[in-house]
Formats: structure tokens, C-alpha cells, sequence
């Protein structure tokens, strides 16, 4: 079955269910194998998802406490509010670009991510990728799960004080965790486990009205600092402007490969969410509102307030947990920190739970449903202890940035067999196939080529990061792992 064959089944199927589980929506056709599929995996028969569900799906990506400090911390590099602008509009460009090209295979055959990896990797060596990006985004669950754990802190601690003790962990708290830090945890984490437990209609429901949500909120917060600082008390640039014409460049490039490298998680599984698109024009529209306008917009929303806290607070705040918390209200206090609580919900359901639920799923789909692998991930984010990675910053940047730079290898392969080597012809079929005489079935299910191409070009970065003459280049391990992916990849199967 052909790429347009499937896409003609999907226009003229039934409606879509509560949740893409359910059977009426997945393709199992005869054939595929048991242990292949399940009615996560399949095909699917409906593609319900139109621009605004993927503008409103960034929106979720990028509004969270994460977002907010890094887009300010660019302000804080020494560079004009020109060229910080610059860096943000040609990083998220670059984002925009490369999710176009990785949303297509998804959308035009209906699959996830793990599943259009069989494509590259073989039906079986697709675990490979799959459970990469699954460990990577329990590893960033946790860690997202435990930051919006701190805005509840903060609204707990408003109403209650008398608790204060019970959130400091050397008088209450085991496992590096205080005995509040521990409840508002959590909390987290059941209030996500209860959205994304219901499906991804609801996941998107959700996300469609999280993301304008937070940006009344934020509107609002802007504003008040604004009027109690005054606009010409504001100077936008955050860290004094220290690097002028050429001296600039090296700066605003490291800039814009953080703001890719931010983005690098969700864009290599971005098709597990542009499979459900309509169209993939749809899926272009979105991304553009999404990702430049909306990003830009949200960048300039942050850093205003973030420059109003020094006028106003006597101290600059980065942290908008903490701006909230030294406002002398208790409505802007409970609005605020609950606003973050649900920005930060967004981007771990969308960006940290939906991913791993596949790739789970993906290595043992008769035992392993999506749900299930959704809560494997939610599970192991707990045991690996997050507060205590997000308190050393030196274990969480090694062990992140060694699964870090295997994302762009792994994108830079799915992108080369997709575009380069089959010419954007999937045979939808074969990739529910174990039958030897399959395309994607390989030797014993294992593509060797991918797997060759992969291990060089995750080392190369992979050095970037633990050699200390090379570590200024570690900056730029996605931008360097994609490009020796690619080529590897497409030189080991030039004959093709």
C-alpha cells in the first residue's frame, strides 16, 4: 500500500474517536504482525487535526518556566535587543524548517514516530531510536514535573506558612526532597497522569485552550510590572550590551543554536502529533504561527517582564515562579502560580509524556499499550530522584547531553532515508511486516546501515562534550550529530 492510498483511506473514513486507541481509529490490516502493531501504532483511519491544533500544540511547547528563563537569559549574554531578536527569529526559523521535514512522513502515512523509523532502521531495530527519545523525555518529565511542583510550593506556603519547616528538606524529607516538595510533587504528577490517562483528544483539548491561557496571564503580569516600573525604569538589555559588529557573531550563533537544541526533543518526535493532521499544509500553517510568531511574541512578553522585575523588585528575576511570589497579592499570587503550574503540565504532556507512550509501546506492542507506556515513563521519572539531577547541574548536563546528542544523528538518518534515499516513498504496509521479503525487514530486522551511521555520529558530539579542548563545540552537537548522520547515512546507501 502506497503513501496516496493511505492518505485517500484517511479522507473518507468515519469520524475520529475519544482517543487514537480506539479501535474504529487504526488501520490493522492482514498481515501486519502481532508484533508490530497494536491500535496505538496503526495507521491511522482519520486525521482530524487542523493549523490551530498544532499552533496551540507550540504554544503549550513553549510557554513554561523552561521557555521563559531561556528566552530571557538571551538578553543576558551581552548582546543589543536587535541582535537577541535576530538569534530568536533565525533559531526558531531553523526549527520551524527542519519540523516541516520531519512532520511529513508521519502526516502523509498516518504513523508515529517510532513507527516511521522502521523505515530507516528496520521494523526491529527501530527500538533503537524509540528508546533513545523515550529515556530522554523521562528524563525531562521528571524534571518539568518537579519546576511546576514549585509553583504549588508557592501558593501552599501563601495560605499556609506555619508549613514552612515541612518544605525544608534538612528538617523534614527524605531522598533529597522536602516532605512538601514531596506532596506537591505528586500532585504534578497525578494531574498530568489524569490528562494524558484520557486520550489524546483530551491531551489536545487541553492544549488548545493551556497555550492562549498563559498568555492572558502573562499579558496581564507584563502589564502591572510595566505600570509599577514605568517604561522608561526598563532596560531591555538585561546583561549590558558588551559584544558590537563582528564581535557579536560567535554569541548570536551560540543563541541560536540554544534556542534549536530547546526545541530538539519535540522536533524529532514532532510526528507523533503532525500524524494526526489533516493536511500537511495544515501542519505548515501551524508550525509557522507556532513556532516564529508565536515564539517571537512570547520572547518579547518575557523579557519585558523579566526587566520590569529589577525597577520593581530591586533585583532581577528570571524565574517566573519566583516574580509571582513577591507580588503583594494573594489573587495575583494563586493566578500566577497556577497559570505556570498549567504552562509547565502543557509542555511535559506534550513534549515528555505523548513521546515515550509510543516508544515504549513500540518495543512490545501486544503487552505494552500507549497508555502503558505513558505511565513507564511517569513511573521512572519518580525513581530517578529529578531534584536531585536539577540540584547538580553538572550530573543532569553530562547525563542529558550524552542522550541529547543522539537526537540529531537520529534526525538527521530519518531525514536522509526519507527525502534522499527512498525519494519520500514509504510502502505503509511493510512497515507492519515481519516477512523477510519486506522492505523494511533487513537482516533479522536490523538495518546495519542506520546503526553504522548512528555510532559515529553520536561519538563525534558525544566528545564535544566530555573533551575539554573540544567543548566549545559542544554548543553545537545537534547542528554536528544531523550533519554526520545525514551524510554517513546517505553514503552508506548511495547504490540505493
Amino acid at each position: 500500500m502506497n503513501t496516496t492510498a493511505l492518505a485517500d483511506s484517511a479522507a473518507s473514513a468515519q469520524p475520529t474517536p475519544a482517543h487514537p486507541a480506539h479501535e474504529s481509529n487504526a488501520l490493522i490490516k492482514p498481515g501486519y504482525h502481532d508484533r508490530l502493531t497494536n491500535e496505538d501504532l496503526a495507521p491511522l483511519k482519520k486525521q482530524t487535526w487542523g493549523q490551530y491544533n498544532i499552533f496551540a500544540f507550540w504554544m503549550s511547547d513553549v510557554h513554561s518556566v523552561g521557555g521563559y528563563i531561556t528566552a530571557g537569559s538571551l538578553f543576558a549574554l551581552g548582546l543589543s535587543s536587535w541582535q537577541v531578536l535576530v538569534a530568536l527569529l533565525v533559531g526558531i526559523c531553523i526549527v520551524q524548517f527542519f519540523c516541516n521535514l520531519v512532520a511529513k512522513p508521519s502526516q502523509v502515512t498516518g504513523t508515529p514516530y517510532p513507527v516511521i523509523c522502521r523505515a530507516s532502521f528496520g521494523v526491529l531495530g527501530a527500538n533503537i531510536p524509540a528508546v533513545i527519545r523515550g529515556l530522554i523525555a523521562v528524563a525531562w518529565y521528571g524534571i518539568q514535573t518537579y519546576l511546576a511542583s514549585a509553583a504549588f510550593m508557592v501558593v501552599a506556603l501563601h495560605f499556609f506558612p506555619q508549613w514552612t519547616p515541612y518544605a525544608d528538606v534538612s528538617q523534614h524529607g527524605f531522598a533529597g526532597l522536602s516532605t512538601l516538595g514531596w506532596v506537591a510533587f505528586m500532585v504534578m504528577w497525578v494531574l498530568q497522569a489524569f490528562v494524558f490517562w484520557h486520550g489524546m483528544e483530551s491531551i489536545r483539548r487541553f492544549i488548545d485552550w493551556a497555550g492562549p491561557a498563559v498568555y492572558v496571564v502573562m499579558g496581564v503580569l507584563c502589564g502591572w510590572l510595566v505600570w509599577k516600573a514605568g517604561w522608561s525604569n526598563i532596560n531591555m538589555n538585561l546583561g549590558g550590551i558588551k559584544f558590537e559588529g563582528w564581535d557579536a557573531l560567535p554569541v548570536m550563533l551560540s543563541a541560536i543554536a540554544l534556542v534549536v537544541s530547546y526545541f530538539s526533543g519535540p522536533m524529532l518526535n514532532f510526528g507523533d502529533f503532525s500524524r494526526y493532521s489533516k493536511s500537511f499544509d495544515a501542519v505548515k500553517k501551524g508550525n509557522f504561527w507556532g513556532l516564529p510568531v508565536n515564539f517571537l511574541f512570547f520572547s518579547l512578553l518575557t523579557v519585558i517582564t523579566t526587566a520590569a522585575t529589577l525597577p520593581v523588585f530591586g533585583e532581577l528575576i528570571t524565574d517566573p515562579v519566583h516574580t509571582v511570589s513577591r507580588i503583594d497579592s494573594t489573587t495575583a499570587v494563586v493566578l500566577g502560580a497556577l497559570t505556570f503550574m498549567v504552562a509547565t503540565i502543557g509542555i511535559n504532556i506534550v513534549a515528555n509524556f505523548v513521546s515515550p507512550a509510543f516508544d515504549f509501546s513500540n518495543v512490545a506492542p501486544q503487552r505494552i499499550s500507549w497508555r502503558t507506556g505513558g505511565m513507564i515513563a511517569a513511573v521512572g521519572s519518580v525513581f530517578i530522584t529529578p531534584w536531585n539531577l536539577y540540584n547538580n547541574p553538572e550530573v543532569i548536563h553530562y547525563t542529558l547531553d550524552v542522550l541529547g546528542a543522539f537526537i540529531g544523528p537520529l534526525f538527521g538518518i530519518l531525514i536522509a532515508d526519507y527525502y534522499l534515499v527512498r525519494g519520500q516513498r514509504v510502502k505503509v504496509d511493510d512497515l507492519y511486516s515481519m516477512s523477510p521479503k519486506g522492505e523494511y525487514w533487513y537482516r533479522n530486522g536490523y538495518n546495519r546501515r542506520a546503526i553504522a551511521a548512528l555510532v559515529p555520529a553520536a561519538l563525534v558530539p558525544m566528545l564535544c562534550v566530555f573533551i575539554p579542548a573540544w567543548r566549545p563545540a559542544a554548543n553545537y552537537a545537534w547542528f554536528i550529530g544531523m550533519g554526520l548522520g545525514f551524510v554517513f547515512y546517505a553514503l552508506l546507501n548511495a547504490k540505493r
